[in-house]
């Protein structure tokens, strides 16, 4: 990478940082709101949802709406538009104007993450795109697993405002950054929308865009219950537990770049999920044998589900560079995590009140993701089958 490169990479990855911290966060502030607004948890807990809801459906339309020619001014706005979000929401006193501004800043971090890949990926050599895309879906890790913890500890000092003014200081310092230090984007074509429109035919996206819809139902969908699955083989905190699959989703997220650089993605993307299911499927197996054995499988579980979206994120870019979205996929892959992770949970809690063990849940939870080892073996033949065509027309 070049200095340029370099810079716009880590620039990305802070606002990454940002908004993992806001997908998460409010989560932990739903005491504090609750009190502040005098409603019920029920209430305050759909900030969670406005924001998840928006992230995941909101950012792919704004994607495909915005010209091709336009993604460097699209990028500062929508980041601009984040931190006025959070902002907002920090000094409102109205718990509907606070949802209403939950619905924009999901929104833009949504659209900001799938033209902040892009646009770095752009301006970076082609043999350092898995690198790229590890950095900044590192940042997005670190800020849910360091950046969370932090906004939480400030505020049960300073109040629930202050997690929120973090968020709005640090998406600052990225915008401002980017502006001075992102260098211009190659020319992009006009994609007339009818084109756009086409990716949701598109073979290859729709079985890359399963396998992320099967990983987030298997791996954030079972992180739900993490806790009852842990206390289902005795009393003990479940933080530690917490802290390992968090450091080994920023260690996975980070080292697989440099692996999606030098291997194919398909391959990584099948052993990702051979991983994942192993993990889920040895995990109650390995507390029953003893609590510290089962740091290994989530460790790894850990790892495996943050790291898949880096080769994932790759190939959905090259899949549709000849149409000039590659944007508008990485936009519907993190739709399909949002959705996979409500899926999950649903089903997840749903069996647990058909009274479904929850060490039942996890295996299942494994065999879900090995499914996934199918949806990508079925695009190997499909893309075999392509190639030979092409041949043969030849």
């Amino acid at each position: 990478m070049t200095r340029g490169t370099h810079s716009t990479t880590y620039l990305v990855a802070i606002g990454a940082f940002a908004l993992g911290m806001a997908s998460y966060v409010t989560a932990g502030l739903i005491p504090m709101i609750q009190a502040d607004f005098t409603v019920s948890v029920s209430v305050a807990a759909q900030l969670v949802t406005a924001f998840t809801l928006a992230y995941g459906l909101g950012s792919p339309l704004c994607v495909a709406l915005l010209p091709a020619n336009r993604q460097r001014g699209g990028l500062f706005l929508m980041l601009g538009l984040f931190v006025i979000a959070n902002a907002a929401s920090a000094l409102t006193t109205s718990l509907a104007a606070l949802m209403a501004w939950r619905v924009l800043a999901g929104i833009a971090a949504g659209t900001y993450l799938a033209i902040g890949i892009a646009a770095a990926v752009g301006v970076a050599p082609a043999e350092a795109r898995g690198k790229t895309i590890s950095i900044i879906m590192g940042g997005m890790a670190s800020g849910t697993v360091l950046g969370v913890p932090l906004g939480l500890l400030l505020a049960e000092r300073w109040g629930w405002q202050a997690a929120l003014w973090l968020i709005t200081l640090i998406g600052l310092v990225a915008l401002v950054g980017l502006i001075f230090r992102l260098p211009p984007m190659p020319a992009a074509q006009v994609v007339p929308m009818r084109r756009k429109l086409s990716i949701l035919v598109d073979r290859r996206v729709v079985g890359l865009l399963s396998i992320s819809l099967l990983a987030a139902i298997a791996s954030l969908g079972m992180y739900t219950f993490i806790a009852p699955l842990i206390g289902a083989h005795g009393e003990r905190p479940v933080t530690p537990y917490l802290w390992v699959w968090g450091v080994g989703g920023v260690l996975g997220s980070f080292l697989i770049g440099t692996l999606v650089d030098r291997f194919s993605g398909p391959r990584l993307t099948f052993a990702i999920m051979l991983l994942l299911g192993i993990a889920l499927i040895a995990l109650p197996l390995l507390l029953s044998v003893g609590p510290w054995l089962a740091l290994i499988p989530i460790a790894l579980w850990g790892a495996v589900g943050w790291a898949l979206q880096v080769p994932q994120n790759n190939e959905l870019m090259k899949a549709r560079e000849p149409q000039g979205d590659g944007n508008l996929a990485v936009a519907l892959n993190e739709s399909a995590l949002y959705l996979g992770s409500a899926l999950g949970a649903s089903l997840g809690g749903l069996a647990l009140a058909l009274q479904i063990p929850v060490d039942t849940l996890s295996i299942i939870a494994g065999l879900v993701a090995l499914s996934g080892m199918g949806v990508q073996t079925w695009l190997w033949k499909t893309q075999a089958h392509v190639r030979g065509v092409a041949c043969s027309d030849s």
